[in-house]
Parts: C-alpha cells; structure tokens; sequence
C-alpha cells in the first residue's frame, strides 16, 4: 500500500487527494479538497497571474503541503494546468509552490502541464470506473475547466485528444459580463465555443461514441441541478446517467439564471456562481455537436478524474 498526494491547481480551484493505492491500483480517499482561488482571474486578457490571486493560491498549497506531511503522504504530485500554462510570470508561481512543500520536508516542482498530458490524466482517472461498471465505450470524455477544455476519446487507452482555450473562467470574462448575460453576450459566447469545438474535431473523431464522461466543476453541478438536489451530494452524482436532453435543459436554465438565483441553490459552491453560466454554456454545446455526430450517445457525469489520474500516477 502506497498514500499518495495529489494536487490540481487549475484556473479556477485548487484540489487536494490524499489516497491510499493498493497494489492492483485501487485507489482509496483519505482526503480530498477543492477550495476556489481563482488562480486564473484576468490571464486571458492581462497575460499574467494576478498577485492577489498567486498569494491566494500559494497560501492554499502551504495548507495542503501540511496536510501531506500530517497523513504521513510518501509520493506529492502537483500538477498546474490552464492559468499557469499562459502566464508569463508562471516561474514564480512555480517556485512559490516549490517553498511550500520544501516547508513540509517535500521536494514537489509543480508540472505546467501540456494539454494532451491533462487529456491523458483526465482520462486515466475518469475511466476506471466506467470499465468496473461495464459501461460501454468508446469513450468521449469531455473535462471542462476554468480556462481550457479537454476532448479524449478512448476505450481502454486514450486514442485521441485535444485541449482548446474555452473553459468557464475564460469565455464569463471574454462574454458573459451582465447578469443575467444578454442574448448578444450568450450568441458571441456561442460562436467562440463551436469554434473551439471545431479545433477539437480536427484531431477527436466524435462519431460512433457510445458514452460522453463529464467531469469536473461546471458539469457535475449542471447534473446536481439536474438531479434537482438540495445539496451538492457526491454520491448522487458520481456515474449518473441522466439523458443528453436532460443536461442541455440544465444548463440553459442556469446560464440564463441570475447570480442571485443561482446562489441560493444549495448544491451550489461560492466560488462557481459568477462563472457556472459560461461553464454551462460550454457543457451544452458540446453536447449539441456530439450528438449531431453520435445520436444514440449516453452522458455520464464522473466525480473521478484528473486528480485521481495524478494520484495513480504517482503510485506507478
């Protein structure tokens, strides 16, 4: 048995997984965190990370090298995906993260990751357990982040992938600047989107797939409200198999939500309200054009994913 740490810092949050790996690769949670810290605010349009934003994200990896060292963790991987990818002062976060995890008695580099190494991770994470559920493939599975969207397509390994600049954080900051947006915003918005869908599908055949996996934030809380629960309940979520209509008619009533309403769902966290519509918007044009491609495709919403995909990795 290995206890593993795994951290993704993403454009919009920081997450945190503490597992313990067996030597099949059964993967068991000791810890695992997601707090919103924004990382990305304002990269799209300035190019760099905002220092509020960087110190607020480095006070949250000094709690998580902490963590690591209180659950005795043997393995840290950090991985750094959209927001640290684009930032040209990207260096100093890099060595923000590398002092608190030394403070810890770790030697952790965070890896900025390329597009197609989040698709493979993503893909090793989400997969595991559709396989043990025998839900069928291929598989397109769709990981909707703040600042990027991956597209990867496998069955028992990852055939093809590609990562487009379109993620919640990125298109409310570029459109969706009113509340609730207007109908010029959510059409400029639209057209930006179905221009990265098309980028994807130069490299990612979406015909012939039997399962859409959604993960992360944006998707998993269109499914809670879906689901219409009360409060955000991993359980519930996790491998629900909902309709691909059911997900469109989700996510259009949230993006066409105000924050107000959107805040007072109780599955909603604090830090998705001002940007689940863009993520929204995001979920149901995909799924639009997927289905144009594969019509009989089932969506599945996974609670697994890219920081499962970076524990495992640190057991292997």
């Amino acid at each position: 048995m290995t206890r593993v740490g795994a951290v993704d810092c993403g454009t919009n949050s920081i997450r945190l997984l503490i597992a313990d790996i067996d030597g099949s690769g059964v993967l068991t949670d000791v810890v695992r965190r997601t707090e919103v810290v924004r990382l990305g605010y304002g990269v799209d349009r300035t190019g760099v990370i905002d220092p509020v934003a960087m110190e607020r994200t480095l006070a949250q990896a000094r709690e998580y090298a902490g963590q690591c060292r209180e659950h005795s963790v043997e393995r840290v991987r950090f991985v750094a995906t959209s927001a640290s990818r684009d930032a040209s002062n990207a260096a100093e976060f890099v060595a923000g993260v590398e002092q608190a995890f030394a403070a810890a008695g770790f030697d952790v580099s965070p890896e900025v990751v390329s597009g197609d190494v989040e698709a493979n991770l993503s893909f090793t994470g989400a997969t595991g357990d559709l396989v043990a559920a025998r839900t069928p493939g291929p598989y397109l599975v769709i990981d909707l982040g703040g600042g990027s969207t991956e597209f990867v397509r496998g069955t028992s390994h990852v055939e093809s992938a590609r990562s487009v600049d379109v993620g919640c954080v990125r298109i409310s900051e570029r459109h969706l600047t009113s509340d609730p947006p207007s109908a010029q915003q959510i059409e400029a918005a639209t057209a930006d989107i179905n221009a990265a869908i098309d980028r994807a599908e130069e490299v990612v055949d979406l015909s012939g797939i039997a399962t859409v996996v959604g993960l992360a934030g944006s998707i998993t809380t269109v499914t809670a409200h879906a689901l219409e629960l009360t409060a955000y309940e991993p359980a519930r979520i996790h491998l629900a198999n909902l309709s691909p209509q059911a997900h469109r008619e989700s996510a259009q009533s949230l993006l066409r939500a105000t924050t107000e309403e959107r805040a007072a769902f109780g599955y909603m966290h604090p830090g998705r309200v001002d940007v689940i519509g863009a993520g929204a918007l995001v979920w149901h044009e995909v799924l639009g054009r997927v289905l144009e491609r594969s019509p009989d495709a089932q969506v599945v919403t996974s609670e697994h994913d890219i920081l499962d995909g970076i524990a495992l990795s640190c057991a292997s």
